[in-house]
């Protein structure tokens, strides 16, 4: 019984340590170091409480599957708290041949600020959509290209930072910074 429960202690401990690692990572990249910091001091006390569990009896096959299987289901988890969390914005670029002006005034009228700036593409002019929106709302808008403007090219990536403009909150009021 013992052994059972020093195993569930150690797949507990993981999966605690490695979502911390998974967030820690995401606010590193965004440019967060104080919360990383803080992140990575608690994800280095629950990992070093948890490697102490595997080698106090490293004879125990047991506790190394629960150390493993914490680790794969920690990522899963950090996976998915990470996309739950989604913090930081998105640039959503799209090319449009077809459906551009309906597309732009929708998007405005969703509350969403859109730029549009002409480009030179293989087949002559297309307006290419500069759209920032925090990650929440990247998949309502990709929703609405795909429904006003089917054959549009659409990139998404990363912002590491958003000064100025209109940025849509993630609550139910579109906030503008000066």
């Amino acid at each position: 019984m013992d052994a059972l429960l020093g195993a569930l202690s150690i797949f507990l401990l993981r999966l605690v340590d490695v979502p911390l690692s998974t967030i820690r990572v995401v606010m590193m990249v965004r440019g967060q170091r104080r919360v990383a910091a803080v992140l990575a001091f608690f994800e280095a006390l629950v990992w070093i409480v948890a490697i102490s569990q595997v080698f106090a009896r490293v004879d125990s096959p047991l506790n190394m599957l629960a150390f493993a299987a914490g680790f794969a289901s920690g990522t899963a988890l950090g996976m998915t708290i990470e996309a739950w969390f989604a913090p930081g914005q998105v640039l959503i670029r799209a090319i449009v041949r077809e459906g551009a002006d309906a597309l732009v005034r929708r998007l405005r009228e969703e509350g969403y600020g859109v730029t549009v700036v002409h480009g030179e593409g293989l087949e002559g002019e297309v307006p290419i959509l500069f759209i920032v929106v925090p990650r929440r709302k990247a998949e309502e808008v990709l929703r609405i290209i795909r429904e006003e403007a089917p054959r549009a090219f659409v990139t998404v990536e990363g912002v590491q930072r958003a000064i100025g403009g209109h940025l849509p909150s993630v609550g139910f009021f579109p906030v503008v910074r000066r």
